[in-house]
């Protein structure tokens, strides 16, 4: 597979919580850190999708959001 998204998060589906209509997927990365996922329970299940698949979490944004703690 190939895409455009430069940034493409390798890791392993730590759990998936389905709702009626959305899905809470969360990917374990790497280094430890998690990544959360919401996407429609049909595409959990037409993708296939269960705990311990290696996937990539793919970020196709126009804004990111930065944040500083001023209390430092």
């Amino acid at each position: 597979m190939r895409l455009s998204a430069r940034n493409q998060l390798a890791g392993t589906i730590q759990s998936i919580k389905e709702g009626a209509v959305l899905a809470e997927v969360v990917v374990r990365l790497a280094g430890g850190d998690e990544i959360v996922s919401v996407i429609t329970v049909e595409s959990v299940r037409s993708l296939d999708l269960k705990v311990g698949d290696q996937v990539k979490a793919i970020i196709k944004s126009t804004d990111v959001m930065i944040g500083l703690d001023t209390d430092q």
